[in-house]
């Protein structure tokens, strides 16, 4: 893993020094919230690699932590993947060695210039071809957001950090215990910020924003991690306008806010990889504020891989779920500080890659969202 080389400076006891008697460490290529991430030499075979050391944050829960990423990544071999080399414990502190990718972020990559509908598809279809070989995994990433992920320098997508990825059957439980919430807040999905199971489809609704943002080149949902959240539930994204008519059906699809009206990841690696979903035919413009207003089906185009719910069918929803979304929306007129400061007792994380990425949120969260519990929520 690589990310081009910050403007931090490493801890002089770590730089320049052998890890495990094997890897040497040569720069800091990143911060975040839990682990260092740095490039490396592996002095036994002698290739480049990337060593994520993790910092102390109480011994259990730190060895928790990078033992269940690295069993997770373990189990996965996939080009859109980066690959775990080996594992260990050097000085009390538990790290990994991975592959290292050199080239950039698609988060300093977009802060460049917005990717074409041609580039967004050819990186959509790797980055869902990636999350499908997870999702068959039993895995749910999470976690998915332009700063994880790592373009060599051919412009290959590589998903990386699965920190706080989880196994499907276990996608309700956090680290800390039963009922926690995790995720960034501009690119999670609703069920996440209501504090609902978590499933594969929350990853797709993610991969949307990310690929709505490469052609926006700005984030969605922007701003504080409370705004952000809020913003999923208060109002649908808006589409560009002159997508292609498929890839504009495609995105609407993705982010939809019913996880059960999204296709799942194969589906859409298959429809972003499909030539007719990057043509040049555009879309009307769209009204601001509407979603998907003045896209028409064309008798070749494709159907969303999972059928939509009728309008009569979403007025169903049970009204406590109505009734939530109309409190956090409300408290979005009111709370909108930045919430983006560390656990109690924690030390607050440095920056991370870029000012929109909104901070990673780790809280408790409750079936009824009083003011208090969202905000701890979203601490």
């Amino acid at each position: 893993m690589q990310v081009r080389a910050r403007p931090v400076h490493p801890d002089a006891t770590w730089t320049a020094r052998t890890v495990a008697g094997r890897y040497r460490l040569d720069r800091l290529l990143g911060r975040g919230g839990a682990a260092d991430v740095y490039e490396a030499l592996d002095l036994r075979l002698r290739r480049p690699v990337a060593v994520k050391v993790f910092r102390p944050a109480g011994a259990r829960r730190t060895d928790a932590q990078c033992g269940e990423e690295a069993r997770l990544l373990a189990r996965m071999h996939h080009p859109g993947l980066v690959t775990l080399y080996d594992t260990g414990r050097d000085e009390s502190r538990p790290f990994l060695v991975i592959q290292l990718v050199r080239g950039t972020t698609l988060r300093r990559r977009i802060a460049r210039g917005v990717l074409t509908p041609a580039e967004t598809c050819r990186t959509g279809a790797a980055l869902a071809s990636a999350l499908a070989h997870v999702h068959a995994h039993g895995i749910v990433h999470r976690d998915v957001k332009p700063s994880n992920i790592l373009l060599d320098r051919s412009g290959a997508p590589h998903l990386t950090d699965f920190g706080i990825s989880r196994r499907v059957e276990a996608a309700d439980d956090a680290p800390e215990g039963a009922g926690t919430l995790v995720g960034t807040a501009s690119y999670m999905a609703p069920e996440q910020a209501l504090g609902r199971r978590t499933g594969p489809a929350a990853d797709v609704y993610s991969l949307g924003l990310v690929l709505l943002e490469t052609l926006k080149g700005e984030a969605e949902y922007g701003g504080a991690p409370l705004e952000a959240a809020l913003a999923h539930l208060h109002r649908p994204p808006v589409l560009p306008p002159g997508l292609p008519a498929e890839l504009a059906r495609l995105l609407t699809a993705m982010t939809d806010r019913s996880p059960e009206a999204r296709p799942d990841a194969a589906a859409c690696a298959r429809i972003l990889a499909d030539p007719r979903t990057a043509g040049r035919t555009p879309t009307p413009s769209a009204p601001a504020g509407s979603r998907g207003a003045g896209i028409h089906r064309s008798p070749r185009s494709h159907r969303s891989p999972r059928p939509r719910r009728s309008f009569a069918a979403r007025q169903g929803r049970p009204a406590a779920g109505r009734a939530m979304a109309a409190t956090l929306v409300t408290l979005g007129l009111t709370l909108t500080g930045s919430l983006g400061s560390a656990p109690a007792g924690e030390a607050a994380p440095p920056p991370r890659d870029g000012a929109a990425d909104a901070t990673r949120t780790s809280a408790p969260a409750s079936p009824v969202p009083h003011p208090n519990d969202l905000l701890r929520r979203l601490t």
